[in-house]
């Protein structure tokens, strides 16, 4: 960590149980907004300067709202918890305008393509992306145990706002999650053989609970690392998931070998998860709990992306008999 300063928020997240990304997220945030206060300690300025660097974001930067929301989050966060001086409630600045973008939704035969071309080792997570509508961090972040054959379910535990829900689960898959399930096992056998092993990270008080846990399958990744690594929190030598950017790199090198010219992302296989059945008639509030939206307004988002498209409004072009060859073509 760059500085004591930093240092200390970060203890004082990890002792809140915030996760990692958004430790590093939100320093991220406070140091960019002790850049723009000339390097003036956060306690030396308060509502003005916030509210001039929230305007600055939108205005020079052009950032997106939920950009700029996270960047507010992390500034209510210090002056809360940290230096204990609440912001004001009725802070003043420009927020973003930008307007949000509609999903990047594949049709059916571009997943098949796509995940036809996946290399071996990322196939899998991205079936479940798409299979269950998993978000990359959701996926990543599973356990053996989370896996539930007799069911044909995911448990999805502590997801974006704390929340735990399950999602279904392809019994197409369950052949290959067995066989991955097999090579957790054989990881876990190689590092209990290594005297500096301290077993998987357990989140919160786990590891304290149930002390035999960070050493049991269940609890160990479904997609581990293929190398040990020190956990930043304690030190302990661990096996850690897949890293984010490896997951992230492999879906879109991926579509590029597929010739998908769309821009994919691991979240347009969430969104293809979320159309591909509405297109088939289920009902809207079944996606929304299986997506784990708060909101059907969330989810309605894909609606309108099949209600004007050519599940929709026909276009008053295809009334005038035309062939596919187009207008002028003899």
């Amino acid at each position: 960590m760059s500085s004591p300063f930093l240092s200390y928020i970060t203890e004082q997240m990890r002792a809140r149980r915030y996760r990692e990304n958004t430790i590093r997220t939100y320093c991220l945030w406070i140091k960019r907004f002790v850049h723009f206060c000339g390097r003036r300690h956060p306690r030396e300025v308060g509502d003005q300067e916030v509210e001039q660097f929230l305007s600055y974001l939108a205005n020079q930067c052009a950032l997106a709202p939920r950009t700029q929301s996270t960047a507010l989050n992390a500034l209510v966060f210090l002056y809360r918890c940290i230096l204990c001086r609440p912001l004001g409630l009725s802070l003043e600045f420009q927020q973003s305008r930008r307007q949000p973008k509609l999903p990047v939704v594949l049709t059916i035969d571009e997943v098949t393509t796509l995940l036809r071309h996946a290399p071996g080792r990322y196939r899998l997570p991205m079936q479940l992306m798409y299979g269950s509508g998993l978000r990359k961090s959701e996926t990543y972040r599973l356990r053996v145990k989370d896996i539930d054959f007799g069911y044909a379910g995911i448990q999805v535990w502590n997801s974006k706002g704390g929340k735990h829900r399950r999602v279904t689960l392809a019994p197409e898959l369950f052949p290959a999650l067995k066989n991955q399930i097999d090579h957790v096992g054989r990881y876990l056998a190689e590092d209990r053989q290594n005297p500096s092993y301290q077993g998987v990270s357990l989140p919160f008080a786990l590891a304290q609970k149930l002390p035999n846990a960070p050493f049991e399958l269940g609890w160990q990744f479904l997609f581990p690392s293929a190398q040990l690594s020190r956990d930043p929190v304690d030190g302990a030598l661990r096996r850690h998931h897949i890293h984010p950017s490896a997951l992230r790199k492999a879906v879109r090198a991926t579509a590029q070998r597929s010739g998908i010219d769309k821009q994919v992302t691991c979240h347009t296989l969430r969104h293809s998860f979320a159309t591909h059945p509405l297109q088939r008639g289920t009902d809207i509030r079944t996606i929304q709990s299986q997506l784990g939206h708060s909101d059907l307004r969330t989810t309605q988002i894909y609606t309108h992306v099949l209600q004007m498209g050519a599940d929709g409004v026909q276009s008053p072009l295809s009334q005038l008999g035309l062939d596919k060859g187009g207008v002028g073509n003899h």
